[in-house]
């Protein structure tokens, strides 16, 4: 399939753009409804968007160009061009985690109850991202006999972007069905960043283009970093006795 979908004025409008406006359109969309189901006034929403939207684009090119420093080092020209590819998502999260703290912090808002909101849109987001992988013909996995491969440059590999869409997509279910029954803010938040980790280490070992750190893929390094800090809090947040936090 070809990259690219169409041009403008000479500029060529890429699939890959195109579905990540999707998948944050739709999260924009499904946690505006959310908020407004929980009486908050859902406008805030679209501000923290603006927000966190750009931070996550910086955050995914800044991510990727640190660890393939090797390539970029003292070309800024080939840093910033992100046409060319090189976003990774959880450079995106980080950056977007941040700047949405802040933003509670000076709208005086709460972080916890914001971050369970917003966290079914993220992974809705990310399900509807991959495929802009499937579209470029990325970050797909090793050889193998599956029948479910895809050819990519005449060899059947794993299609990880399909495990990681799919992954993506049964956490979402999962959130949704969640959220109704947590006892603290935060829990729905919490256990997006565990679920997700825990498909991504696995998926991330069948993939052959993992950006490495010290020798280890670096993605199953932070995965399992999640998923370990995360399950500490969320015991921690689960067990408050009937106490919503605000922080």
């Amino acid at each position: 399939m070809n990259p690219i979908a169409f041009e403008v004025f000479g500029l060529s409008i890429r699939w890959y753009g195109i579905l990540l406006s999707t998948g944050i359109m739709v999260g924009i969309l499904l946690a505006y409804n959310e908020a407004k189901r929980l009486g908050r006034n859902p406008e805030y929403i679209i501000d923290l968007s603006l927000w966190c939207v750009p931070a996550a684009v910086i955050g995914a090119r800044l991510y990727y160009v640190l660890l393939e420093w090797d390539y970029y080092n003292g070309d800024v020209m080939r840093m910033i061009n992100i046409r060319e590819g090189g976003l990774a998502i959880h450079g995106a999260l980080i950056a977007a985690v941040l700047s949405g703290y802040v933003f509670t912090k000076i709208k005086k808002l709460s972080f916890w109850e914001t971050a369970d909101i917003v966290a079914p849109s993220i992974i809705i987001g990310q399900a509807i991202g991959r495929w802009g992988n499937f579209i470029n013909g990325e970050a797909h996995g090793g050889v193998t006999n599956l029948p479910w491969g895809i050819m990519i440059d005449g060899i059947k590999v794993h299609p990880t972007f399909l495990y990681e869409s799919l992954w993506n997509l049964g956490v979402f279910f999962i959130l949704l069905a969640f959220r109704k029954k947590k006892k603290n803010n935060g829990e729905v938040f919490l256990l997006y960043g565990i679920l997700y980790s825990m498909g991504r280490y696995w998926i991330e070992g069948l993939r052959t283009d993992s950006l490495m750190f010290m020798g280890m893929r670096a993605a199953q390094l932070l995965s399992l970093a999640i998923i370990v800090v995360f399950a500490m809090v969320f015991y921690f947040i689960r067990h408050r006795k009937n106490r919503n936090t605000t922080a």
